[in-house]
């Protein structure tokens, strides 16, 4: 968009310009580099202020030219600086629509969530279910001979769908000491197995008949049906899943607070290394629709979760530079360049130390522990 309107660009990089570049290359008056640090990107033009690249300069320090000044951004029009920034909010958001219509359509426009707390989703019909989930088996115990490992989903007991933690406690201790056929999904794998077990009658102490710790998991499935419903669903798709997402880490924050925990809010949060680490998981799903299917759900979400970060008034982002131009529009004066780029490096310093502190919990959670 800057270069659609004039504006020159003096830089478009890929990563973040931490580090001296692993390439560079220049076409025109752009430089297009490539940063070892790999978070986001940015483009520098040609009169803004350099705080997001860790610098700080005014209009009058980067020496712009007389003669080039209508070629420089604080020269352009309200409009077009206000295009400009949000570009790539905008951007964001139509790829993550584009993304959300194809996960949907190769997935018959219906998908399946994890549930936390009670959210309520608008714009598509929802079925709530809840699963049984292994999370502990014993040695020797009737499970462990029949193959069941941790983080299996039981789907049956003697062909009857379980949705219900008692019901499954239930059937169990009914079939303490006989034959009971029980189907279940290995989650790591996705593969799905059955077999023949038979429940202790007396069990070893806090092993339980079956010799599995088990909790449940509640689940919702979202089916887009009618035509309406699918017309907009790449659209109302994403715009659930962020709604999702902040009830979601309200619901985490109150647990946090009830039993003075940080645990389970950061362990909600990742960054760069916790993206990869779930990435190379998905990587090695046995089945392809199902891998092609995570990756494109991982896409949109990270799509749409950029956007709507992006243009957060956070100084140093999109956002905070939109909110100086909406202050700019209302009072009709411009911010004092320089606070406004000492503004924004403080922003650009305050994300730089959470994204360190988000790195070493993404290593401990993930690579140590």
């Amino acid at each position: 968009m800057a270069k659609k309107f004039g504006i020159k660009v003096e830089e478009f990089g890929f990563g973040f310009p931490l580090t001296p570049p692993l390439w560079q290359m220049k076409k025109g008056e752009t430089v297009y580099s490539f940063y070892p640090v790999l978070i986001g990107g940015f483009v520098k033009l040609y009169g803004e202020d350099e705080a997001g690249s860790g610098r700080i300069a005014t209009n009058e320090e980067t020496k712009v030219k007389k003669a080039d000044e209508h070629h420089a951004f604080y020269a352009r029009p309200m409009s077009e600086r206000i295009i400009v920034v949000i570009a790539g909010v905008v951007m964001n958001t139509l790829l993550a629509v584009a993304i959300y219509y194809v996960f949907l359509f190769i997935g018959n426009f219906q998908t399946t969530l994890p549930l936390i707390g009670n959210h309520q989703f608008f714009g598509v019909d929802q079925k709530i279910t809840t699963q049984v989930v292994v999370s502990e088996v014993e040695k020797g115990s009737p499970a462990a001979q029949a193959g069941i490992t941790p983080f299996s989903t039981v789907k049956s007991l003697n062909g009857q769908n379980i949705q219900q933690l008692d019901t499954f406690a239930k059937t169990i201790k009914q079939s303490a000491g006989k034959s009971l056929t029980i189907a279940w999904k290995d989650e790591r794998t996705q593969k799905e197995y059955i077999a023949t077990v038979v429940p202790r009658l007396h069990p070893p102490k806090n092993q339980g008949a079956l010799g599995v710790a088990f909790y449940p998991v509640r689940s919702v499935t979202l089916a887009y049906d009618t035509p309406l419903q699918k017309f907009f669903s790449g659209f109302v798709h994403p715009a659930n899943l962020m709604a999702y997402n902040f009830d979601a880490l309200g619901y985490l924050i109150n647990i946090s607070i009830k039993e003075k925990n940080i645990a389970p809010v950061s362990e909600g949060v990742s960054g760069p290394i916790g993206i990869g680490y779930v990435v190379g998981s998905i990587i090695k799903i046995p089945n392809v629709n199902e891998r092609i299917m995570q990756l494109l759900n991982l896409m949109g979400l990270l799509s749409i979760s950029l956007a709507f970060f992006n243009v957060l008034p956070i100084p140093g982002l999109d956002g905070g530079r939109l909110f100086f131009l909406l202050i700019e529009a209302v009072i009709h004066k411009k911010v004092n360049p320089k606070i406004e780029g000492y503004i924004h490096a403080v922003g650009m310093a305050f994300l730089i130390v959470l994204l360190l502190l988000v790195t070493v919990k993404d290593i401990n959670q993930f690579f140590i522990h």
